[in-house]
């Protein structure tokens, strides 16, 4: 799949094995910007313990606000073998992670998919999440089928333009709610246990953004529509301004009280029940 590469749905089609370079920059060397416990997920994916996050750098977007700035521009990160990122799976189960997070993968899959047999095989049993912006290509989803337990997208964009702009995607919002479609189909509702933990489903996260009310008002008529309002969803307000975005007229601040109430008031008016809030 690298000597043609389609695994984003901007399908460059790049040779990467050659040293070809797509959108997103990446070679076919995996490069891990950090791998930890992480215990600021969402409550069933942190759990009392944490989840077993891998950042893995470069990205199949150019959010001009992106929170991990270095890592999804490929500035920093340690190339890493498929048996050392088996490793590290193993390493973050035994340090009792409730799942393994695998945090901006689309562009890695087939190396993904081959460390996840690796560690399999030496015992990895606990879920996998796949956390991702939500650009995916549908070949992508259906060979992710039968290795991803926990369905952690984005819907980030209803607005195109502002999607291009902002990210650089082409057409988020159709790719989007393709594939948001696929993964229910393959997962379903997301399921929690009696310890509160997410076993399997879909879990679907928007970040409100400061000024721009209108594209989570898209964004949630779409999933509801789409999908269902039954679908959980992690609503979040807690968008922070980095250096690169000082010069915007909202991106450069932080969402106002009234915005957020705004928004909330939308997922309120669709029927959306499932998920969780930030206040």
């Amino acid at each position: 799949m690298y000597k043609e590469c389609t695994l984003c749905a901007r399908k460059c089609n790049v040779d990467r094995t050659k040293g070809e370079l797509g959108f997103c920059e990446a070679t076919t060397e995996v490069v891990v910007a950090s791998y930890m416990v992480h215990r600021f997920e969402e409550p069933p994916i942190s759990g009392k313990i944490g989840s077993g996050t891998i950042f893995f750098s470069y990205c199949t977007a150019r959010c001009s606000y992106c929170q991990n700035y270095n890592y999804s521009r490929g500035e920093h990160g340690k190339v890493v073998t498929t048996k050392r990122l088996a490793e590290m799976m193993l390493e973050l189960e035994k340090k009792g992670s409730h799942n393994i997070n695998l945090v901006t993968p689309t562009h890695y899959i087939p190396s993904i998919l081959e460390a996840l047999d690796l560690a399999k095989s030496e015992g990895l049993n606990i879920p996998i999440v796949y956390n991702t912006n939500g650009y995916e290509s549908e070949t992508a989803i259906d060979i992710l089928n039968g290795y991803v337990d926990i369905y952690m997208p984005d819907a980030k964009y209803s607005n195109d333009k502002l999607a291009k702009k902002q990210c650089g995607f082409i057409d988020y919002s159709k790719h989007n709610i393709i594939a948001l479609k696929k993964m229910y189909e393959q997962v379903g509702e997301l399921q929690i246990n009696s310890e509160g933990l997410a076993k399997k489903g879909l879990l679907i996260r928007h970040l409100v953004l400061p000024g721009y009310i209108d594209n989570t008002k898209g964004v949630l008529e779409h999933i509801s529509k789409e999908l269902s309002n039954k679908t959980y969803i992690s609503f979040m307000n807690q968008y922070s301004p980095i250096a690169q975005v000082k010069g915007h007229p909202t991106l450069k601040r932080r969402l106002n009280v009234s915005e957020y109430e705004d928004a909330k008031a939308d997922l309120e008016r669709l029927g959306f029940i499932n998920g969780w809030i930030q206040d």
